[in-house]
Order: C-alpha cells, then sequence, then structure tokens
C-alpha cells in the first residue's frame, strides 16, 4: 500500500477534509496532531467562521465559494446535527453609494451577473430591518442570503469523528518531529517522542506553522496573529439573526466583521487585517488591551449597543498567510513525496467542502479547474484578498 498511503501532519479542517476523501478513495491515511483534536491553538477551532461568496473581482474564489456553499447545505442534511447556520451576510460602506471600486460593489456585481439574489440596502433600508447598526455611519451596502456562519470548532470535532469511524487513523498528543526518507525524499514523519510513521506521501496541513516547518518558504509564507473579541451583551436576543445577521462593517478599510449571538449569548468580532507579526511558533497569543479599545472604539461608531458589553474572551487568531493571498496547495518540487498546503490567509475555512476534493486531486496528480492558482511558489508579487484590510 505504500503508493495508496499518506501521512497528513494537522488536524485541523484541511487536514481533516483532506483525510477524509483520501480515504474515500481508497488510501490508508493517518492523521497526527501535536495536541488534541480540535487543537486550542488551530485556527480553524473557534466558536464561529464566516460562509460566504462574496469576493470582489475574483470569479475564481466566488465559484468555489458557491460550490462550498452547496457542500455546507448538503452536510446539513447528512449529518445528525445543523452546523452552517443560513443567516444570509450584511455588507455596508460607510459612503453613500458603494464606489464602484469597492470589494462591496464589486461583489454585488459578480454575484448579480451570476444570478444570486442580492437584496440592495441603503442607509434607509439599515435602519429600518437591522436596528442595532448605527444607519447614520453607513450609507450603502447589500444583503446576500446564501451566506451565514458555521460553529468552527465543533465542525472539526465532527470531522475528526468522521474520520475515525471511516478508517482513518488519527493520532493525538503526536508534535511532528521531523521528516523520514533517504536524501530529499519524504516517506514519512518522526514525532518528537520518536514514533514513526512511514507511508508512501506525506501531506503537511500545519495552517500558520508550515514556515517555520518549510524555511525555504519564508519568501511566500508567514504567520500572523488577529485579534478576535468575543463579547456577552445583557440583552442577546437583540443580536440574533435576520435583525442582526453575519456582517462585514466597510470591511476592506475597517478590517472589522463579525456574527450573530451564538446559543450561549456571545457576539464575535473579528479583525482582518494586516495583523501582528508570528516570528516563532512559540510565541505567546495575546489581544492587547489597545486592540479591545480599539474594537470598543469601532463599537461606538457602528454598533453603539455593543460598545460597552462585558468582555467573555479574546483570543489571537493565527493566519497561515501567503504573500500573494492564496493558498499553497501542491507536491513540493525538490522533496519528493511532501505535498504541502498552506497560505490559507484568513479565508480558508469557509471553502471546507471542496478543500479535500481539490487537495486529493493535487495528491492524485489529477486535473483540477483550481490547482493552478494554488501551484508552487515561491516568490510572488505581494498581493491580498479584495475584502482585507491594511490597517
Amino acid at each position: 500500500m505504500a503508493g495508496k498511503s499518506i501521512v497528513i501532519v494537522g488536524a485541523g479542517v484541511v487536514g481533516l477534509v483532506a483525510a477524509l476523501e483520501l480515504r474515500t478513495r481508497g488510501w490508508e491515511v493517518t492523521v497526527l496532531d501535536q495536541g488534541r483534536v480540535p487543537h486550542p491553538d488551530a485556527a480553524s477551532t473557534d466558536i464561529s467562521k464566516v460562509i460566504r461568496m462574496d469576493y470582489g473581482t475574483d470569479e475564481l474564489y466566488l465559484e468555489m465559494g458557491e460550490r462550498a456553499v452547496d457542500g455546507w447545505e448538503k452536510w446539513n442534511r447528512e449529518w445528525d446535527r445543523v452546523f452552517f447556520h443560513a443567516d444570509g451576510f450584511l455588507l455596508m460602506t460607510r459612503d453613500e453609494t458603494m464606489p464602484a471600486e469597492s470589494f462591496e460593489a464589486a461583489s454585488f456585481a459578480a454575484l448579480t451577473k451570476r444570478g444570486h439574489p442580492l437584496r440592495r440596502v441603503r442607509r434607509a433600508d439599515l435602519a429600518r430591518d437591522f436596528p442595532e447598526w448605527n444607519a447614520a455611519g453607513y450609507g450603502d451596502g447589500y444583503f446576500n442570503p446564501r451566506a451565514g456562519w458555521a460553529e468552527s470548532g465543533a465542525v472539526v470535532a465532527h470531522l475528526a469523528g468522521l474520520a475515525t469511524v471511516r478508517g482513518v487513523a488519527l493520532h493525538e498528543n503526536a508534535p511532528f518531529g521531523g521528516f523520514l526518507g533517504d536524501g530529499p525524499a519524504v516517506r514519512g514523519v518522526r514525532t518528537t517522542a520518536g514514533a514513526e510513521y512511514r507511508a508512501g506521501h506525506v501531506l503537511l496541513a500545519v495552517g500558520a506553522w508550515t514556515a517555520f516547518l518549510l524555511p525555504e518558504l519564508g519568501g511566500l509564507l508567514r504567520a500572523t496573529g488577529q485579534a478576535v473579541v468575543q463579547l456577552k451583551p445583557a440583552d442577546p436576543q437583540r443580536f440574533l439573526a435576520p435583525r442582526f445577521p453575519v456582517w462585514a462593517a466597510d470591511i476592506a478599510r475597517t478590517g472589522w466583521y463579525g456574527f450573530p449571538a451564538n446559543a450561549d449569548g456571545l457576539v464575535k468580532i473579528g479583525h482582518h487585517g494586516s495583523g501582528t507579526a508570528v516570528r516563532s511558533p512559540a510565541q505567546k497569543r495575546v489581544v492587547t488591551a489597545a486592540e479591545v479599545a480599539e474594537c470598543r472604539d469601532f463599537l461606538r461608531h457602528t454598533f453603539p449597543a455593543l460598545a460597552a458589553a462585558p468582555l467573555a474572551a479574546t483570543r489571537q487568531c493565527w493566519y497561515g498567510d501567503s504573500a500573494d493571498g492564496h493558498f499553497l496547495i501542491d507536491h513540493h518540487p525538490h522533496r519528493p513525496g511532501l505535498i504541502v498546503t498552506g497560505g490559507d490567509s484568513g479565508h480558508g475555512f469557509k471553502f471546507a467542502p471542496v478543500l479535500g476534493g481539490l487537495i486529493a486531486d493535487v495528491t492524485e496528480k489529477k486535473e483540477n479547474p483550481w490547482a493552478a492558482r494554488f501551484r508552487w511558489r515561491e516568490q510572488v508579487r505581494p498581493e491580498k484578498e479584495q475584502s482585507r484590510s491594511e490597517v
């Protein structure tokens, strides 16, 4: 089985969907993770992630997003509980009319062209239908009803359970210690405790840790920390859909986005921006008092009723950033047997239902219409995903 066996390093959402798809295709699959699954430090381990297809002028991501939403809806039908909440996605700008070059206007045009029934939201509509917003500060945007959010950490736990039931060998508390093989060829993995797992292929799916394990990718990949804040409003009913769906507040300029209250009454707010440089995997994860203050300043302008809500938790989410904002999913050109997936750049979780198939196709060297975008590269012209702020 050497040719159809694989060790996957990393049991986050990417590693697990790849494991499930490869197992379906008849592979012998072993998955290793450095801790318990869901690992508390993994980007996919959180209370929520946005599920959207809104990608400005980027039609490849738009198409992937459409297929991914199909997949989330299918999982809702197939699984024994609902993890994807189709509450919609409200995107607003601070302008009286969405600027033609803006992320919001480009997304609105691209989605409308493909037949999606979007609803334009002007200042008066915002005040009437989404009363927690400060309509004086936001003049134009739109609502996409075919979007929402997923209970991300719970999804990872469910995928891990499915993988085990379907014959994937999942090993927790097995930190990566190095590759096995002769010369440049990779034929397995050694843990820090000395255990060896040999296979015909190794897939590295470690997110923000990728650049630390493969320093040759230092020109393409790096890790950044993004602030996430959870608030506990006194009346969480005010912050439920449909009056308070997933939202983005002029996100390409401000970086702020957020979610409805969850079942525990927590309202999560995140920042999708330049972030804090992560220079070591041992670096402490800290959301500073200054970052919390910046969040509250934003809330005073945008959601005044949330601005003084008690702080329930903070989390620094580590992005595995690529210099051009795109995934890296390819065979390592200089290390036969090693496949690398990384570079999620903070917008990867939503694609979980389609990433397994994409990664499996790349692993098996099968044609895939999306794979060329994510091919191996070490130096690129710097870019960013259109919704990402520079602040």
